[in-house]
């Protein structure tokens, strides 16, 4: 599944471990994420959502 993650993340000016630090993962999981090779849990993608200040359905793109 793709996703809006990395532009999101750019555009506020967050890096890959401050994103982590605030949706309590590693960076290595929010790279994963970004590089579409681990899918969220819907946990996660809520904490993702609610950081970078968009809905879920705006996060991901399903194809």
């Amino acid at each position: 599944m793709k996703n809006n993650i990395l532009g999101l993340r750019k555009q506020l000016g967050y890096s890959q471990e401050e994103l982590a630090k605030l949706c309590n993962v590693s960076r290595q999981t929010i790279n994963a994420i970004e590089n579409c090779k681990y899918d969220p849990s819907l946990e996660l993608a809520f904490k993702l959502s609610k950081v970078l200040d968009v809905t879920v359905d705006h996060l991901f793109i399903y194809k």
